[in-house]
């Protein structure tokens, strides 16, 4: 009797399966480039024992974040709000909810939330261990 059971439920399961299969499997490419958002090359990553971050910042309305730099390659995804991205050349790049950025490396910026709700941002970093991922600097102009 167990074993009676036992298959009527496998039959079941798989019944259930076939029935409600799962769905497909998409992939959505957000960056694929050498490249950061200024359109400068990425760097050659540095010599050393590799290290991996993932930040997730939250950055309230009307924020601006100190001018910085970054050492290591990294990249993003905005979550949801608004977020703007200055260069030390007054360049900008106005991010929305979806989407990515490829950050901007020993170059100076800084990113400002002009907008009404908060921003929030995921950030992975790929850089060598005991090299910090932000440093923070003054405005040359």
């Amino acid at each position: 009797m167990a074993k009676a059971l036992t298959l009527l439920f496998c039959i079941g399961v798989m019944i259930s399966c076939r029935n409600g299969s799962p769905g497909k499997i998409e992939v959505l490419t957000l960056v694929d480039t050498t490249k950061s958002w200024d359109g400068n090359k990425l760097p050659k990553y540095p010599e050393g024992q590799p290290n991996v971050k993932i930040l997730k910042f939250t950055i309230p309305p009307k924020t601006k974040l100190p001018p910085h730099e970054h050492l290591v390659i990294n990249a993003g995804v905005l979550l949801s709000g608004e977020l703007t991205v200055v260069d030390e050349n007054n360049n900008k790049l106005y991010l929305k909810a979806g989407d990515p950025i490829v950050e901007l490396v020993n170059t100076i910026h800084y990113g400002e939330n002009e907008g009404t709700e908060p921003a929030e941002i995921i950030v992975f970093y790929a850089g060598t261990k005991d090299v910090p991922i932000t440093v923070k600097k003054k405005m040359k102009n």
